[in-house]
């Protein structure tokens, strides 16, 4: 009979552990961080040698202004926020069967699928499923795959923009997303039969925060035409606060057409005739590789495959290869 392997430091580290690692994390600080999770200085500072004999590394560099992360304690943090996440979902999935209910589904979403693919999926599954309850965020790829990684969501539809934490999820293409220009009918461009990259540039702009790829991307056509980036400017990543200002305004808008089908149908909107070439990669499914799905996560993962299935064309791989 072989003697079975020795623990390793972490697997000893209990839930007090990762709490205070994470208010550490959070607070910057030893004090905050153990008024947080309501014991002392000492007690926390005892707490956080612990952690790190028990690691055989140091997690925290400790500098006149407070405490700051290493390497070692960042991959701490987002591995600890996940496993309390967790943690915490079980209780409530616990607290739901035991109530006669299935369950709760987080999801996060960009926006075209948030407007078309997420809406129709839950609207479905709740006609199937009504005790389960659906949570549903819309915000950019990065910081939901991040919110996704630390154990706030079940399900991404979006994109994987980050090598880190890569390997820790799944990915399922399900679309394209070409954009186009958007205005408000009777646009000064709007009656043109052609319009060109220079006649966009001083006009003003709705655009995505700095920080998103959209953005890049939107600054790199007009470079490589040659062109200056747009200067008047309205960054927002709110689609009800882009419609309006689209309805209302001359500002132009780089987005997919379906977000904004009803006003492009009932003629308040126009596309103009410009080929902006800004491609995404596709979105699609995401989820963490090392979560099984509960029962609710399921059957929406279900009903998102489905639902893609009926008002999206198949990519063009999977028509090559049917």
């Amino acid at each position: 009979m072989h003697a079975s392997a020795p623990r390793s430091g972490a697997s000893r580290l209990k839930t007090r552990h990762l709490a205070l690692l994470l208010h550490l994390h959070d607070h910057g600080s030893v004090l905050r961080a153990a008024e947080a999770a309501n014991m002392t200085q000492p007690a926390a500072s005892k707490l956080l040698a612990e952690m790190e004999s028990l690691l055989g590394v140091s997690l925290f560099e400790r500098h006149a202004r407070g405490v700051e992360p290493t390497a070692f304690g960042l991959t701490m943090v987002r591995r600890a926020r996940a496993a309390l996440a967790e943690i915490e979902r079980a209780g409530e999935e616990i607290v739901a069967l035991r109530e006669g209910r299935l369950g709760k589904v987080a999801i996060g979403t960009v926006v075209n699928p948030g407007t078309t693919l997420v809406p129709q999926a839950v609207a479905a599954m709740k006609r199937a499923y009504p005790g389960i309850l659906v949570e549903v965020e819309m915000d950019y790829s990065r910081p939901l795959v991040a919110r996704l990684l630390d154990g706030q969501l079940d399900i991404v539809i979006g994109r994987i923009m980050d090598p880190e934490g890569a390997a820790d999820l799944e990915f399922e293409p399900l679309a394209d997303e070409p954009h186009a220009v958007i205005v408000r009918a009777g646009h000064p461009l709007a009656g043109r039969d052609h319009v060109a990259h220079a006649d966009l540039q001083d006009h003003g702009w709705i655009m995505p925060p700095a920080a998103s790829v959209l953005r890049t991307r939107l600054d790199a056509v007009f470079h490589q035409h040659g062109l200056r980036s747009p200067q008047n400017l309205v960054e927002t990543a709110s689609l009800p606060v882009i419609i309006h200002l689209l309805r209302h305004s001359d500002l132009l808008a780089a987005l997919p057409t379906e977000c904004v089908a009803p006003y492009l149908q009932t003629a308040q909107m126009q596309v103009l005739p410009i080929e902006l070439d800004v491609r995404m990669e596709y979105f699609g499914i995401i989820r963490r590789r090392d979560r099984a799905p509960a029962p609710g996560v399921a059957h929406m993962l279900q009903t998102l495959r489905e639902t893609a299935r009926r008002i999206y064309p198949p990519l063009p791989e999977l028509r090559a290869g049917a």
